[in-house]
């Protein structure tokens, strides 16, 4: 296996309180074990950084996990209101988003848009990795939840180290778990987010399926791992990757850009482990959905989100569905 490791990089996120894995040790960097040290925080169900405790729980049967690449998300995109409001009523209708292509020194941007999305009273939180990328553009990866429906491991977040430069940008993990259901019913699971470079996908897929391994073998047990974001390709390219036993992926010959001309977005997991998954996934139009022309739409993104929805109890409890439906989300 190539040299992909889990790194502990610091990453901390200035307003949602995300640590990296720093009740942990590495055991073993071959092996990727890593055991939990005695003073090691237990799974923590979000809350503010001032001690304020969470929402609570918004019982439900489903969750909705979203990827989206909101295109040069920086400084110049939060300063156009019309835009901002529009994102910030995409991400309300997700448990959980992980986003790609955030680009901005300005390290404001994101808890600022965590705020406008929460201004209906509402709570939101996020986790954000480090500005990554080989030359001067560099991006973050970040995950937004909500904390009324996703508890979060704020000291199991971390990036994939590539000692041998073999990804353009290394995807961040982070590790969640449903609320509603007791602790031990529970949906637990992993999320891997990722951004292709698009001059090199043939590369960085056949790199991607041993990084999908590895977080299955992290050292936290987890059988629940989803690869969700920006693969650069459709699913019928997606090379090695998508050739590893019993993976699955949620879209399917369905554009996921804007101008609807072609596929680049996915979600991809073991179906075998993954049984939460209630058959139910699809791309959000935001442009349809919000009634926006092309130009207002492309000043948001030029993607489409998509999402998959999964059971909130640990081994699926409701009833399975054998499609990949592309209707809206509520």
């Amino acid at each position: 296996m190539r040299k992909i490791v889990a790194s502990l990089a610091a990453l901390i996120a200035a307003v949602s309180g995300f640590f990296v894995i720093s009740g942990y040790k590495i055991d073993g960097l071959d092996q990727i074990k890593l055991v939990r040290q005695e003073n090691a925080a237990p799974v923590d169900p979000g809350g503010w950084p001032d001690g304020s405790p969470p929402p609570p729980a918004n019982p439900g049967e489903t969750i909705r996990v979203a990827t989206f690449n909101i295109q040069v998300f920086g400084t110049s995109k939060s300063q156009k209101p019309a835009v901002m409001d529009i994102l910030a009523r995409i991400v309300r209708q997700f448990d959980i988003v992980a986003v790609q292509e955030i680009r901005a020194i300005d390290q404001d941007i994101l808890p600022n848009f965590v705020e406008l999305i929460n201004a209906p009273g509402l709570y939101y939180d996020y986790g954000i990795g480090p500005r990554l990328g080989r030359t001067v553009s560099k991006e973050q990866y970040a995950f937004i939840f909500n904390q009324a429906t996703i508890e979060v491991d704020r000291q199991q977040l971390y990036t994939v180290n590539d000692p041998e430069d073999l990804l353009h940008r290394e995807p961040l993990v982070g590790w969640f778990r449903a609320r509603g259901p007791a602790p031990e019913q529970a949906f637990t699971f992993s999320l891997i987010n990722i951004h292709t470079d698009p001059d090199e996908t043939d590369q960085e897929l056949d790199i991607l399926d041993d990084v999908f391994r590895v977080v299955q073998r992290d050292g936290r047990g987890e059988d629940d791992v989803i690869l969700l974001g920006d693969l650069n390709v459709d699913d019928r390219h997606l090379g090695q990757l998508g050739q590893v036993s019993g993976i699955t992926w949620t879209i399917s010959g369905v554009p996921t850009n804007t101008r609807g001309t072609a596929q680049y977005d996915n979600i991809l997991f073991d179906s075998r482990a993954t049984q939460e998954f209630t058959g139910r996934a699809g791309v959000f139009d935001f442009m349809r959905q919000y009634n926006l022309t092309i130009d207002e739409a492309n000043e948001v993104s030029d993607h489409l989100p998509i999402w998959a929805e999964f059971s909130v109890f640990e081994g699926g409890r409701i009833g399975q569905v054998a499609t990949r439906p592309t209707d809206v989300p509520r």
